[in-house]
């Protein structure tokens, strides 16, 4: 199939580069004239695990890019809406998805063969069959469903195994506004669909809330983890991690089939740690929330959630204060700065909320991560903050280490820390480390 996709974010960028893999014609389209040129030379604006090759494998070959959005619609069947929704603090900000909207339905006005719209931005429910729909009839003058095909397909990609999910998909949620929309959609994945993925049809406001529910889910599992931690914490010799190990050993958690253990994926949201981040979860489940007061119901298990994430990063700051009466001038190593591994996406992470604190509690801050440094460094105060290229150098200048995320670079740090002769805290705010590897440690839900 011929496609056209708006936006080259995760999102975008990644459905882009992979649907040129599986045989369509691609071409995505953005405004960034720096950053189209980029991609243009095999050089993608993100770091996502083996974009970069696979981008360079398809360029002009399968996958193209511009800035002439008429063009690129011109020459497809089926245009792809993945610009982003950012939460504003009271609602999602649909500023975008509009006007992407008006310029679609400005040039389907002059498009004499049929055209399916498809909406895989993060959406309330709604969206797609009013502001979408309502937005490009008016500017196209073409009625949705008899002279234009409109869809939504939410993505599930999650950001540093972006390429493998895409590739190697779970489930595939398709909305339409008709069977027509949904028909033309699924030509789109009928590779999947012959593999024996489940394909799940639906209208578009349903397939919008299964985008919203699932990753409310899965925060909600990691919160619940936290708050069960906390109080493991505050308990004599109660270890979370090993309470979280029976929780998982549960057969309705992890089921045995045939006298084996079949660990879900869900199961490792079910860990403690120093709460989540991302472009996702937090957006989605304070969007959720806000819409839940629209429609006059109190949403309280989206609010804890919400809560008990927004309160985590202090647990690090606590257990800082278990070891010393002050933090003024303490040299503080921070191994991590996205909000999880394999990306350098640094949005509502809690290595920042963690790091802002410690500034504003006059540490002094030596930060190291593989890929997030040039993002962190844009968001973070300048003052007492100092980047490193590498684990060690942050070991040979710090009082205490606190490991915020868990690249798998960071393994050798007891080995670092061993060689270079350091009695030092370390204080894992991933239980990514064996704590007898350590002289001294911290960890979250750790209660020896």
């Amino acid at each position: 199939m011929r496609v056209s996709i708006v936006g080259t974010g995760y999102v975008g960028l990644v459905s882009g580069v992979c649907l040129a893999s599986i045989g369509h014609n691609v071409v995505c389209v953005d405004k960034d004239v720096r950053k189209v040129e980029a991609i243009k030379k095999g050089v993608p604006p993100i770091h996502e695990k083996s974009l970069e090759a696979l981008l360079k494998e398809h360029l002009n070959k399968g996958f193209n890019i511009t800035t002439n959005l008429e063009q690129a619609i011109n020459q497809s069947d089926i245009t792809i809406i993945a610009v982003g929704t950012p939460f504003d603090g009271r609602t999602i900000d649909l500023s975008y998805i509009k006007n992407v909207s008006i310029d679609i339905g400005k040039i389907l006005k002059n498009k004499s063969s049929f055209h399916t719209v498809v909406v895989k931005s993060t959406v309330i429910p709604g969206t797609t069959d009013n502001l979408v729909k309502e937005t490009i009839q008016k500017h196209s003058g073409l009625s949705a469903g008899n002279e234009f095909g409109l869809g939504m397909n939410p993505e599930f990609l999650r950001e540093g195994e972006a390429i493998q999910d895409f590739i190697e998909p779970d489930r595939i949620v398709i909305g339409g506004i008709d069977k027509n929309s949904q028909d033309i959609i699924g030509k789109l994945y009928s590779l999947f669909e012959e593999r024996g993925v489940d394909m799940l049809y639906v209208n578009n406001s349903t397939a919008e809330m299964i985008k919203y529910t699932s990753n409310s889910f899965l925060a909600m599992l990691i919160s619940f983890s936290n708050e069960i931690s906390n109080i493991c914490d505050k308990l004599d010799s109660v270890n979370a991690l090993k309470v979280m190990e029976g929780l998982h050993l549960d057969g309705r958690v992890s089921p045995i089939v045939e006298s084996k253990r079949i660990v879900p994926g869900s199961v490792s949201y079910l860990r403690p740690g120093c709460g989540f981040g991302g472009s996702c979860f937090p957006k989605d489940v304070k969007a959720l929330s806000a819409f839940s007061d629209k429609l006059s119901l109190d949403s309280r298990i989206l609010k804890s959630i919400i809560k008990v994430n927004e309160d985590q990063p202090n647990v690090i700051i606590d257990k800082l204060y278990l070891h010393y009466n002050k933090l003024d001038s303490l040299k503080i190593g921070v191994l991590g700065l996205s909000f999880k591994p394999e990306t350098d996406d640094v949005r509502e992470s809690p290595s920042i909320t963690i790091i802002k604190k410690l500034l504003s509690l006059k540490s002094i801050v030596h930060a190291y991560d593989p890929e997030a440094i040039n993002e962190a460094s844009k968001i973070l105060p300048k003052d007492n903050i100092t980047f490193h290229n590498n684990v060690e150098s942050v070991v040979l200048v710090s009082d205490v280490i606190l490991v915020l995320t868990s690249w798998g670079q960071f393994k050798d740090l007891p080995k670092i820390i061993e060689r270079n002769g350091r009695d030092i805290l370390v204080i894992d705010g991933r239980g990514f480390y064996d704590p007898t590897l350590f002289k001294k440690y911290e960890g979250i839900g750790y209660n020896p």
